[in-house]
């Protein structure tokens, strides 16, 4: 199937990619953004959904680059969170296939308002670092591959999992915790990509183009995060996960 777009059509995509990553790479929730966008333009669903992954993950891999390149994220200590989060994200991509994610239509909702809510009632969260609450090898091998296994058979509010769980349980400062959360959920991305883009499901015209946006606003975006912390992120995850909700709950009635 081909798609073709004019140049008005491929700037709206650029500027809602850049837009994208820019929230994306601060409080997470960009898909509200890109996955609208790609569906009012005509494309079905599988393919907008299949776009919008692949230039989500450059917006996070260039999130990721950005606050490692800065020292917000020291990699050497989180790889093998990253990678754990690869791996439960390929058994849920898997695992879609064959169980029943209905249960999530309630619980998902429920636990962003939860996010929400603790983010906009607990004073001062995140804003120094904390002594953890969980020992580093039980929350890399349990927390982080479960949240990836989430974004494998889910996906939305991928990120604030990862932001909150680097808070509440490693007792992170909130941007490092931020920081962390983008590795973890480029590297959950990963196995997605890799099953749409050998699926075909890719509009590559439209996803280069967001591409280079998500790039543009993912880099302006962790540089905003670095240089304001808490008082920008701690407001902006609020909103996005109200948003997150409002906007599946609309999607279900």
């Amino acid at each position: 199937m081909e798609f073709n777009f004019g140049w008005e059509m491929l700037l709206l995509f650029f500027a809602a990619a850049a837009l994208a990553g820019f929230i994306d790479s601060i409080a997470g929730g960009g898909g509200l953004i890109g996955i609208p966008v790609l569906l009012l333009s005509g494309l079905p669903p599988i393919n907008a959904l299949a776009t919008n992954k692949v230039q989500g993950m450059a917006g996070s891999f260039t999130a990721s680059m950005t606050m490692i390149k800065k020292g917000v994220v020291d990699f050497n200590k989180i790889w093998f969170a990253a990678f754990m989060s690869f791996i439960g994200a390929t058994l849920g991509t898997i695992c879609v296939h064959y169980i029943d994610v209905s249960v999530l239509d309630i619980l998902v909702p429920i636990v962003l308002i939860m996010i929400g809510l603790y983010f906009l009632l607990v004073p001062n969260i995140g804003d120094v670092e904390k002594k953890p609450r969980m020992q580093e090898k039980l929350f890399n091998t349990t927390v982080v591959p479960g949240i990836g296994f989430y974004d494998g058979i889910f996906g939305p509010g991928t990120g604030s999992f990862f932001s909150l769980s680097n808070i509440a349980l490693r007792g992170q400062q909130i941007i490092t915790a931020t920081g962390n959360a983008k590795v973890f959920n480029f590297a959950s991305n990963i196995a997605a990509v890799v099953v749409f883009v050998v699926s075909g499901k890719v509009v590559w015209l439209v996803g280069g183009v967001m591409i280079i946006g998500q790039i543009l606003g993912a880099y302006l975006g962790s540089l905003m995060v670095i240089k304001n912390g808490s008082k920008l992120i701690r407001p902006l995850v609020v909103v996005m996960c109200f948003l997150m909700v409002a906007r599946y709950l609309y999607g279900k009635f």
